[in-house]
């Protein structure tokens, strides 16, 4: 009987953090995209990382092809997601050339072209990961928009994935964090939650005895 009450709060939660993220005014929306974005930039995870995987961003997300615009003007190695319908799994691309190599996929969502870009073997070739959703709480818990994509991407596969994974963040409108959230076995936590106000690192709260 669980099970469908947790899946029905996700589902609540999911409309009414959207719901309210629609209603930002464009000009509010614009200042804190720009805020959030300088966040990000400054963050030494960020800043020590060769390699970023970043995301193209659809409706009222955070404006995250304008960070995208800034990691490869840092002179970063890019690389994106793209929906593999066969397998029902990310597939990631290094990109370079958004304006060229990019073409609209799943749900709209600009994503990488095949045959215009190269992918990558293993998601530990990535450093620094940025990645979307609808509503995060303050221990890292991430609420996406269902599929688990980035879940199956993230979980453990062997040895080298447990001794390494990519320093992972999300960038949000303050809106959209909320208390807690139900979260299940398979869900990944992030490590740091960037807003137009704060960072919080999330570290803290999953390791309780980690030093300030």
């Amino acid at each position: 009987m669980q099970q469908p009450d947790q899946t029905l709060t996700k589902q609540t939660i999911r409309q009414h953090i959207q719901s309210l993220r629609e209603q930002l005014p464009a000009d509010v929306r614009a200042a804190h995209n720009a805020a959030i974005i300088e966040r990000l930039l400054q963050m030494p995870e960020y800043r020590r990382a060769e390699t970023v995987l970043a995301y193209m961003n659809f409706g009222s997300e955070f404006a995250s092809e304008l960070w995208v615009t800034r990691v490869l003007a840092d002179g970063k190695r890019l690389a994106l997601p793209r929906v593999n319908r066969h397998t029902n799994r990310l597939d990631l691309y290094w990109v370079n050339d958004p304006e060229t190599q990019l073409e609209a996929g799943l749900w709209g969502i600009r994503e990488p072209a095949v045959e215009r870009c190269k992918r990558l073997n293993a998601i530990n070739e990535v450093e620094f990961a940025l990645l979307p959703g609808i509503a995060f709480s303050r221990n890292g818990a991430r609420l996406g928009y269902g599929g688990g994509f980035y879940d199956k991407l993230l979980a453990p596969q062997g040895a080298r994935s447990v001794l390494y994974r990519p320093a992972l963040a999300v960038a949000a409108y303050s809106l959209q964090i909320v208390a807690q959230l139900p979260q299940e076995a398979t869900d990944v936590s992030v490590e740091w939650i960037v807003t137009e106000t704060e960072k919080i690192d999330c570290s803290v709260r999953l390791h309780p005895g980690k030093p300030e």
